[in-house]
């Protein structure tokens, strides 16, 4: 029986371009995870959308010298053309700034509000008064109250997961100008988490969330048992959705508070192009609701969120929250801001068309329960070794060979071998299989499972040497031929939700649009026949092309170039001596010197012999100029 799903994939901040950190950890698990959804036949609105209010925005655009739309809408594109070029399949992907989403945002919040759910408080905030300005979230760095990371923002630490407010940090100082701030008052409005303590305590840690992924449930626990205090909802801010209640002029929604309201509000705007209704996707019981994240939003979506959600009263609850832990890159942690990262625009430059290779690389590595490393060798060898040796292999003998027997027509079987019906028996139980993994959002296990089919494909041929039989019995080759060819055609089906685009590219080269009716997943395990003796099948085409070591090192070098390039960069020279006063300063004696003369010095290719005229003296002056100045 199909069900109603609503997936929802983390918003990605505005700030900069998507790295391969965030395809592993959140895009392209919740891209199989809807794929294969739909493919089992359920009803799935994939919602995301651009998160473009916070402070790491403004404070790009204080850098740049731009205003922040400028910038929001700038990575707005970029981002959004890289999901379409790897095949993110969102049924809609907004942005924050969009009409419905400050009306939806604004909305909720006075519904909060009336209902009396939020607590109104004037408190002592940080602020820099040489900036004139509240230092919220990422606008303060400090240490870590809970494991002592210097370099904590004031709403959260990336180095521990902690969520923290601003004025929790140790040591803290203004990201704008370095200064110690200091305090002053500002009314504020804060949800008091608190108070909802006992319904997360019951829902979470005495319900039937234990079937949550350990990192979750974990730090979920860990800060209930820590006991939960109010968290302010607005911001000293001029960038964000203003707040609509009487007293909040100056003041903006946190972004933490409006961007999961952007899931809402992007399905309405999904709803509203598509002519559906909205409202039973986010208030319907029989509605399964999961959130693909990273770790450092588990607490905004298994504790913040679900609050602001029980307090309005009228929205379903997660099902499940299978966040990720993070991806290295060659051993160090990636950084945007260092520019240590794969950009997923420059990766189809340098490797076009080979998106399901970075797919299946990233899928294949998944940290899945604990922060995993990418490099470029393992990439070349995923690809290498299994998709070109494997999956490739198989599929390119299928073809050739049935183009080289039969001119392309799947041959009519004979008698099936004990092994033929193990085989076939196999494959009927893949579908099952995969779905076992991707049920309990293990992709890392599914992705291996597609490839044991694959396996499975190479060790028949090779076991059964059909090149060598069809010189001595024709009818067996025939047999062994049409059996290849039902493991091709499953492959076609049941890699769609991890490689798209090699799934397409099968299908068509198989003609699968030509059959009467194309196999889905369901019936994989159903149907005696997937490809029917007669069907024609087109011409071979390589799947996958070997990676060689050349483009490797050349990914490396970039690397190192970038690496070079970022120390360089932020290098701080360490002066060798005290500065002077003004008074030494006058007593330098600094003159302007004419060059009557120059000429070449003989045998060298740099220097030059200049006569320089002081005012007091003629000197003599070697100077390695040559290559810039003629005589």
């Amino acid at each position: 029986m199909s069900k109603r799903y609503t997936i929802t994939a983390a918003l990605p901040y505005t700030n900069g371009p998507i790295h391969i950190g965030h395809l592993a950890g959140v895009y392209v698990p919740a891209d199989i995870y809807a794929r294969y959804k739909r493919l089992t036949g359920n009803d799935v609105a994939f919602i995301c959308g651009s998160d473009e209010h916070g402070v790491p925005i403004t404070i790009k655009a204080k850098k740049e010298g731009v205003s922040p739309q400028e910038i929001v809408d700038r990575y707005h594109k970029i981002i959004k053309a890289s999901f379409e070029d790897f095949g993110i399949t969102f049924d809609n992907y907004s942005r924050t700034s969009a009409k419905v989403h400050h009306d939806t945002a604004s909305e909720f919040f006075k519904t909060l509000y009336d209902k009396g759910e939020f607590i109104e408080e004037v408190s002592e905030q940080l602020y820099d008064a040489e900036a004139n300005q509240f230092l919220a979230d990422r606008f303060v760095v400090g240490t870590c109250p809970k494991c002592g990371n210097e370099e904590s923002y004031g709403d959260q630490c990336e180095k521990c997961g902690t969520s923290h407010n601003a004025t929790d940090l140790i040591n803290p100082k203004s990201a704008i100008t370095g200064n110690v701030p200091s305090l002053k008052e500002t009314k504020h409005w804060f949800l008091p988490l608190d108070k909802h303590e006992q319904f997360l305590k019951d829902w979470i840690l005495k319900g039937h969330k234990k079937d949550w992924k350990p990192n979750v449930y974990g730090q979920v626990k860990s800060w209930i048992d820590d006991g939960l205090r109010p968290r302010a909802v607005t911001r000293d801010l001029d960038w964000g959705i203003p707040v609509p209640v009487p007293g909040g002029e100056g003041k903006v929604l946190y972004v933490w508070f409006d961007a999961p309201i952007g899931y809402i509000s992007a399905t309405k705007e999904w709803a509203a192009r598509v002519g559906k209704d909205w409202t039973p996707y986010w208030k319907d019981e029989d509605t399964k609701l999961v959130h693909f994240i990273g770790k450092d939003n588990i607490v905004f979506h298994c504790i913040i969120f679900p609050a602001m959600l029980k307090a309005e009263g009228s929205y379903i609850l997660p099902d499940n929250v299978p966040a990720n832990e993070f991806l290295n890159l060659e051993g160090s942690k990636l950084s945007t801001s260092k520019n240590w990262a794969v950009w997923l625009h420059e990766y189809l430059v340098d490797f076009p068309n080979q998106q399901d290779v970075l797919r299946y690389a990233l899928t294949a590595n998944a940290p899945e329960t604990k922060d995993n490393d990418f490099t470029w060798s393992d990439f070349q060898a995923r690809n290498n070794n299994e998709l070109v040796a494997i999956f490739g292999n198989f599929i390119n003998r299928v073809v050739v060979l049935t183009n080289k027997y039969y001119e392309g027509h799947v041959p009519e079987p004979a008698v099936f071998s004990a092994l033929d019906e193990e085989t076939l028996a196999a494959v009927k139980a893949y579908p099952s299989v995969i779905e076992s993994s991707l049920e309990r959002y293990r992709f890392r296990e599914g992705s291996q499972e597609l490839m044991n089919l694959a396996r499975l494909g190479n060790k028949y041929l090779a076991d059964e040497e059909p090149w060598k039989l069809v010189k001595t019995d024709e009818a067996r080759t025939k047999t062994i031929m049409y059996v290849a060819l039902q493991i091709a055609s499953a492959l076609a089906t049941l890699s769609e939700p991890f490689l798209p685009f090699t799934s397409a590219k099968l299908k068509n080269i198989l003609c699968h649009t030509a059959l009467d009716a194309e196999s889905s997943w369901g019936e994989i395990s159903t149907k005696d026949v997937l490809l029917p003796a007669g069907h024609h099948i087109g011409k071979g085409e390589l799947l996958f092309s070997k990676i060689e070591d050349s483009e490797i090192q050349a990914q490396r070098d970039k690397l190192e170039a970038s690496k070079v390039a970022n120390d360089a960069a932020n290098k701080v020279l360490e002066p060798q001596k005290e500065t002077i006063t003004f008074d030494d300063f006058t007593k330098l004696d600094i003159r302007v010197g004419t060059i009557p003369e120059a000429e070449k010095m003989p045998k060298t290719k740099k220097l030059l012999v200049l006569k320089v005229d002081t005012g007091i003296d003629v000197r003599t002056i070697v100077s390695g100029i040559a290559e810039s100045f003629t005589p």
